[in-house]
């Protein structure tokens, strides 16, 4: 299911071989300030994360494995609400960076705020009413201890702006400690928390600024270290395999960045690789 955004080509989501492919209609992008909210175009994003709620709640009632692709991180809202509408909780956040912006640690007063550097605060219930409040499940959307963030690349820098997140429940696994460690290492502690919290349909949100620069360059926060597409095949294809994973998104690819489309059958490979190992695990479980 391609969710939001835009992309030059269609090869990405036909290289999924989706069941069913719903694609929702691309918002304006609103420069200056919506009534009501500091957050850039809060009022569209709630709209929107309405109707992607709806399409993800469709396809888990479905028995389907919803797979979002397209736009930024603030899809991750829409997904977690359908998700909690259909029975679920829980969210595995890949990501160069913890995305833990909120009016707690920046001056929401001097600048508006950008959901796409907030939504790990906001879906963990931080920040304005319009995108921490929502019909049916209300605030937060995923409780912090329900949380596991893979991949920060920043935490060690002095100037690290989400510090307040080390004092949250959220279980923490920057990408020095994966690369260090093993990928394997990292998917069993993964689990080993959701486990450990009773998660058995959460979400997999995955920013592709957290592969490493020098193999994805098209996103809007390029950094490094940062993981290799093997290594997020790997990553996807552990954890939706363990089967307490009950849909993903996918996003962050700037079109604009690669106008030669170089880099989108890459995503759609890894992603697709991860899951068609994922597929082949629970195959062989249930034998």
């Amino acid at each position: 299911m391609e969710g939001a955004g835009r992309a030059r080509s269609r090869r990405p989501a036909r290289r999924l071989q989706p069941e069913r492919h719903a694609r929702l209609p691309r918002r304006d992008y609103v420069v200056d300030a919506q009534p009501g909210t500091r957050i850039r175009n809060g009022v569209t994003l709630r709209e929107f994360s309405l109707a992607l709620a709806g399409e993800v709640e469709t396809s888990l009632r479905r028995g389907a494995l919803p797979v979002v692709v397209g736009g930024d991180c603030s899809n991750v809202l829409g997904c977690l609400l359908g998700l909690r509408r259909a029975g679920g909780r829980g969210l595995v956040h890949v990501d160069g960076h913890s995305d833990f912006f909120h009016p707690g640690n920046y001056d929401a007063a001097a600048r508006l705020g950008s959901a796409a550097g907030m939504d790990l605060a906001l879906a963990t219930g931080r920040g304005e009413p319009i995108l921490t409040a929502w019909p049916d499940v209300g605030r937060p959307l995923v409780a912090d201890a329900d949380v596991v963030q893979i991949g920060e690349r920043d935490a060690a820098d002095p100037a690290y702006a989400y510090r307040d997140i080390e004092q949250t429940a959220i279980e923490r696994i920057t990408v020095q400690s994966l690369q260090a460690q093993g990928t394997g290492w990292a998917i069993e502690r993964t689990l080993g928390r959701l486990g450990a919290r009773g998660v058995e349909r959460g979400w997999l949100h995955i920013d592709l600024d957290v592969l490493d620069q020098a193999v994805m360059p098209a996103v809007d926060s390029p950094g490094t270290p940062g993981l290799t597409y093997a290594q997020l095949s790997e990553v996807i294809g552990g954890l939706v395999g363990s089967g307490r994973i009950a849909g993903l998104d996918v996003a962050i690819y700037d079109p604009d960045l690669d106008p030669d489309g170089k880099y989108a059958p890459d995503i759609a490979a890894a992603v697709a690789t991860g899951l068609a190992s994922a597929t082949a695990s629970a195959t062989r479980e249930n034998r």
